[in-house]
């Protein structure tokens, strides 16, 4: 794995497991932030998989624009289209 992957990398996991602690709070679960952490942790999953692939990629937080840049090389991620929009207007 390339260095630059790696970091978005670890950044895709630092927002999975902030999503998931909102989404396990027994007090005030912040669930805002649970759709905020996980469209980033998307986000930056997609922007890994892009970089890995030395595939360009615009500065956009559009996942549904990020998953069609990545298709050519993970073309059975198609079916991760739905929930990728699903996440943007969680935004």
């Amino acid at each position: 794995m390339k260095p630059l992957t790696k970091e978005w990398v670890v950044k895709a996991e630092g927002d999975y497991a902030t999503a998931g602690r909102e989404l396990r709070a027994r007090k005030s679960p912040n669930y805002d932030s649970a759709c905020f952490h996980s469209q980033q942790c998307v986000e930056k999953y997609l922007k890994a998989r892009l970089q890995e692939a030395a595939i360009p990629f615009p500065f956009t937080h559009q996942l549904s624009a990020l998953l069609n840049l990545v298709l050519p090389v993970e073309p059975l991620w198609s079916g991760l289209l739905n929930g990728c929009k699903y996440l943007e207007k969680s935004r």
